[in-house]
């Protein structure tokens, strides 16, 4: 009989706690898991926060989202067969006989047209024009803009030969002379341009100039004005606009303000006027209010109209590339034009009795260039100048300019290390400021500069800045006489004067360097292919970087234009004069190494990999820059091209590193200066990786000026240096002549790669006025790429090249470092050689370009360590926050129309912020010196409850002796410190007392704990620390990382608390706010870093927040 079995044990709820959980999860288990999850949480009350979450979310999903998917290769792919097309030329010699009947010495005479196209034929400019017929403008075409009274009066002037009656009608406009036939050469003028501008924009024609006279841009919609009756560059806008064009840009660089062009497009944002004129705040011709900086455009039109007023004479090359580089630039990149037209006059050039200003005319082939660079449709029209020489000469280079044909290089500077060239004047910088202010609430462009606030209450941080003082002066006079003078009204040169510019203006003739078209060259090898890493061959610098880069020339049809230059190896004294002997001894060893030996062999240095042939393709790459380097330096060829590797530029003196075996670029460098006898080398360096290798090279070499625009990730990027920081300036002779400009951020792309060059780069660049550019064409900053995590277009990379064309006569020779992928890197090399050969660079157009904030930051932090050398560098002046300028008076001849519902928008906002200021400035004069915190610990508001502070302070305090002094408050300090503060020796930030974003916090949860020590979620820093309050993540201030505002750009939190000091910082208002709202989150944070509440310092009834 067998024993029953045994009763099974029941495990008690203590066997269970001890029973250690299963590690696996069942698919039941899971689902009863989350079902007691959710009972549980069935009768807990959501915050208000993950309400918040939740229905917006919703809301997202009900919203439809287009997303459009942009081909990052497109443009270029596009690009494939657009070539320089022919340049348009149009002049009607007839135009010779408009001329004053009664004054012999008038200054719009004939001698003006005939000099310029003298000039013209003289360098063969205009047989390498695609010539036009001239032709009259309809009357239709003519009122479109001019009153049809103008026209009928002109027409009766036709073919009368009565003199006395042509001066009396004459005398009824100012600055005019009526000739029989002027009516007719006017019609011939407009018309010329009409046509000129019809070809290009329907694409016959990339560019081309009108030579004509008389002049327009001062001829108004009922009158004639100054010189002229139709206004050529206004009718032929308004007919590009007829024809479809959607964006013009009219630079009127006239020394007179172009009043009529103005006013005719005053109201039109399709339309940007920019005006660069001698204003004398309104003492000089044409005298009107509407000249100056504040008027900016009406209605639609508000901020499309910009006036640069030149308030001296004297104003010289420096002072115009300066307002290119700081305004129209800038403004233009963002604007993105369809064409551009340029109402040409040459009266600021040396020698003009009118604009006595002291522009050389090389000045404007640079000018016409860099334009050329952001629209490739450009039209000049001839308006005034009045020194024929100049005029010819300023005339004839700007037609070179639209030719393609190499900028002019002139000495601007002198040779280093002598005297540094001319600075922009003070003048030209209080011009430049005031229109930035101007303007900067219309465009994205322009946040270069701080800004301070005007109110009288002091703030710590604005006293430290170098402030501007925005103002409007008015010493002009508009009231309109019955009769002009007409004899004797212009101003005369002596005979002396007279020689002693032509003088002048033969000296800049010789001097000036203007090269003939000459060959833009390509080199390439085989050679270079045998470098390759056998152990991992999937390598990202492979031999397909050339491969495909000599393909896509070869696909673009761009090797059959190129002359191929003969490679060769770099000898070994080229090669000793930048790196030792023991680096090239260790070189040469590596042919004999075995493969083994050689992949042990690159773990000594950083990131190489090694070859027997490594050496020969090495020695072929730097070759193939020094044959380039000489061509160009020679005169043999104009730029090139150099598809070489392995790369150079993190190779130093003994080693190599980062891919790079020898430095090619820095090879080349010093070729120029040592055996080619160059002074001045301009080396950019547009690789994402800091070239750490030729900035050692060149360190202390003035002769070379090392430009860098890389990520640097706070050094967290590779090469992980220190040295690659906006602070590594140079040593002993050479500083000032290296220039970092690092990135700290990841994602950046073509806006912010602009406002480097427009910053940065092209101001120190022509004030270093170089022989020759040497670029360190890295493409891995180019989107797609694995290494770099940028988002530059290739056709960005060919913008980049035609800006640097315009320096040193055009002698640029691109030298290939990074890029590792393949097709991002082909396409780009395509595009930089298509700009080396002149063709136009299509872009896409984005409405909405937006530069990074953290660009924004490091381009400010080069700038302002960088201004102590280069004098370009001088902009970057705080404006005030405030509206400080009155709205502009009605102006003699402008006519106003203002958009209602955004006057009254804006007012309305002024009026907010207004009273915002008040308050505190109310709040501040009300200080109660008497009524304060007991405990010294205040805030800022004094009108706490007066009884209850009594009371307090009443409280004995046996512990305390009577020789220990009761401790100072705040209040008790400021009161003892405030003349220091009147004096602006010491400064107090006021926070507001309100800011809107207060609404958008809710009550902080139980558990959240504001604790010190806690790390930044984006690095390791605890240091000046700041909680979000809105999500309560914590990150790093600006001064260590900048990760809390890099968290306000992206999750839109502005309001954070200040871990060191329990301060609360608004990003969206830019200012401290302390609320009685904040202080659940400041008395958090104060009990656990003192372990007791924080005194409650607000008015009794305010309301806490639930």
């Amino acid at each position: 009989m067998s024993d029953p079995p045994s009763a099974q044990t029941r495990r008690s709820t203590g066997d269970l706690k001890k029973t250690p959980p299963s590690s696996v999860v069942t698919r039941n288990g899971a689902r009863k898991a989350k079902i007691q999850t959710r009972a549980m949480s069935a009768g807990v009350k959501p915050s208000a926060s993950v309400l918040a979450a939740k229905k917006k979310a919703q809301q997202k999903k009900k919203q439809a989202v287009d997303t459009i998917l942009r081909d990052p290769y497109q443009i270029a792919m596009e690009s494939k067969l657009k070539i320089k097309g022919p340049t348009g030329f149009v002049t009607e010699p007839r135009m010779a006989e408009h001329r004053c009947l009664w004054d012999d010495k008038y200054p719009e005479c004939p001698e003006r047209l005939i000099s310029v196209i003298e000039r013209c034929k003289e360098l063969n400019l205009i047989e390498q024009c695609k010539v036009l017929t001239p032709r009259a403008a309809t009357r239709e075409e003519i009122e479109t803009l001019h009153s049809p009274a103008v026209i009928d009066m002109l027409e009766t002037t036709h073919q009368n030969n009565d003199v006395a009656y042509l001066e009396d009608l004459s005398s009824k406009y100012d600055a005019i002379y009526i000739h029989p036939s002027t009516h007719e050469l006017a019609l011939i003028a407009a018309g010329s341009t009409l046509e000129l501008v019809s070809r290009v924009v329907s694409g016959e024609l990339q560019n081309g100039a009108a030579f004509v006279r008389p002049p327009g841009h001062h001829a108004m919609r009922a009158e004639p004005c100054g010189y002229c009756f139709y206004n050529n560059v206004a009718l032929a806008a308004r007919h590009a606009l007829q024809q479809g064009v959607e964006r013009i840009l009219i630079i009127d660089w006239d020394v007179h303000h172009g009043q009529a062009t103005q006013q005719m497009f005053y109201d039109d944002p399709r339309v940007v006027y920019f005006s660069i004129h001698r204003y004398e705040h309104g003492s000089f011709w044409p005298s009107l209010r509407q000249s100056d900086f504040h008027y900016t455009g009406s209605g639609a039109g508000e901020g499309y109209n910009f006036n640069v007023p030149l308030n001296c004479t004297g104003m010289k090359d420096a002072d115009y590339l300066a307002i290119w580089h700081q305004l129209l630039l800038p403004m233009a990149l963002e604007f993105q034009p369809e064409l551009v037209l340029i109402s040409a006059g040459y009266d600021a050039a040396i020698g003009c009795p009118e604009g006595e200003m002291e522009v050389t005319p090389a000045c404007y082939a640079w000018l016409t260039q860099q334009v050329s660079c952001v629209c490739a449709r450009v039209c000049v029209v001839l308006e005034g100048g009045y020194c024929p020489a100049s005029l010819a000469e300023g005339a004839a280079l700007t037609l070179r300019a639209l030719l393609a044909l190499p900028a002019p290089a002139a000495p601007l500077a002198p040779p280093a290390p002598a005297a540094p060239p001319a600075a922009p004047c003070d003048q030209i910088r209080e011009s430049i400021l005031n229109c930035i202010y101007a303007h900067k609430k219309h465009w994205r462009c322009f946040n270069y500069q701080p800004t301070y606030s005007t109110r009288p209450t002091l703030n710590v941080c604005d006293g430290q800045k170098f402030k501007h003082t925005v103002q409007v002066r008015w010493e002009g006079d508009e009231t309109r006489p019955e009769r002009f003078a007409t004899r004797d009204c212009y101003p005369l040169q002596d005979d002396r004067t007279k020689r002693e510019i032509q003088e002048r203006l033969n000296h800049l003739r010789l001097v000036t360097e203007l090269s003939p078209l000459k060959p833009v060259c390509y080199i390439y090898d085989q050679a270079m292919l045998k470098h390759k890493n056998i152990c991992e061959p999937g390598h990202v610098e492979c031999p397909e970087r050339i491969m495909r880069i000599h393909e896509r020339l070869r696909d673009f049809g761009l090797l059959e234009r190129l002359h191929r230059l003969e490679a060769r190896p770099a000898t070994d004294e080229e090669i000793l004069a930048v790196h030792t002997r023991k680096h090239l001894d260790r070189l040469k060893e590596l042919s004999h190494t075995k493969l083994r030996d050689l992949n042990s062999q690159k773990d000594a240095y950083d990131s190489v990999y090694f070859h027997p042939d490594t050496f020969e393709s090495a020695s072929v790459a730097s070759g193939c820059v020094l044959q380039m380097v000489e061509a160009a330096a020679g005169g043999r060829a104009g730029r090139g091209a150099c598809a070489v590797r392995p790369p150079g530029h993190h190779a130093d003196a003994d080693s190599p590193s980062g891919f790079c075996v020898l430095n090619n670029a820095a090879v080349g460098a010093a070729h120029a200066v040592r055996a080619l006898g160059l002074r001045r080398v301009l080396l950019v360096d547009w690789d994402v990786h800091h070239g750490n290798g030729t900035q050692s090279l060149t360190y202390a070499e003035p002769e070379i000026l090392y430009i860098s625009i890389h990520r640097y990730d706070n050094g967290t990027f590779f090469p992980n240096s220190k040295d690659a920081d906006y602070t590594a300036v140079g040593e002993g002779r050479g500083e000032g002549f290296n220039v970092n400009i690092p990135w700290n951020k990841r994602g950046m792309g073509d806006v912010e790669y602009m406002a480097a060059f427009t910053q940065i780069v092209l101001p120190i660049a022509y004030e270093y006025n170089p022989e020759l550019v040497i670029v360190s064409a890295g493409f891995d900053a180019c989107v797609g790429d694995p290494l770099g995590g940028c988002k530059v277009t290739p056709e960005c990379f060919g913008r980049m090249t035609q800006f640097l064309t315009g320096l040193a006569g055009g002698r640029v020779v691109l030298c290939l470092e990074g890029g590792y992928n393949v097709t991002s890197t082909a396409y780009a090399m395509a595009m930089c050689t298509k700009a080396l050969l002149g063709d136009p660079i299509l872009h896409h157009y984005d409405p909405k370009p937006v530069c990074h904030w953290s660009a924004v930051e490091s381009i400010n932090n080069v700038i302002r360590v960088q201004k102590k050398y280069w004098k370009s560098l001088k902009f970057q002046v705080a404006l005030p926050i405030e509206d400080v300028i009155e709205k502009p008076v009605p102006s003699r001849g402008l006519i106003v129309k203002e958009d209602a519902s955004s006057s009254n928008l804006i007012n309305n906002s002024k009026n907010q912020i207004e009273h915002s200021m008040s308050s505190v400035e109310n709040s501040m004069t009300n200080l109660n010196i008497e009524n304060k915190c007991p405990d010294g610990i205040h805030c800022g508001t004094d009108d706490e409850d007066e009884m209850e502070s009594k009371s307090n302070s009443s409280k004995p305090n046996e512990d305390k002796t009577e020789d220990i002094k009761t401790p100072a408050t705040l209040v008790d300090f400021l009161a003892e410190n405030m003349q220091a503060i009147v004096d602006e020796e010491m400064f107090a930030v006021v926070p507001l007392q309100w800011c809107p974003h207060l609404e958008s916090l809710y009550a902080i949860p139980a558990d959240v704990k504001f604790e010190q020590g806690v790390k930044c979620v984006s690095c390791d820093h605890t240091d000046e620390n700041w909680v979000c309050l809105h999500c309560y993540i914590t990150a790093c201030g600006r001064h260590v990382g900048g990760h809390m505002q890099a968290h306000y750009r992206s999750a839109q939190h502005p309001l954070a608390l200040s871990l060191r000091d329990l301060s609360v910082w608004c990003s969206a208002c830019d200012a401290y706010v302390d609320n009685a709202l904040l202080y659940d989150a400041k008395n958090n944070a104060h009990r656990c870093k003192f372990q007791e509440d924080m005194p409650w310092c607000y008015p009794t009834d305010t309301i806490h927040m639930q």
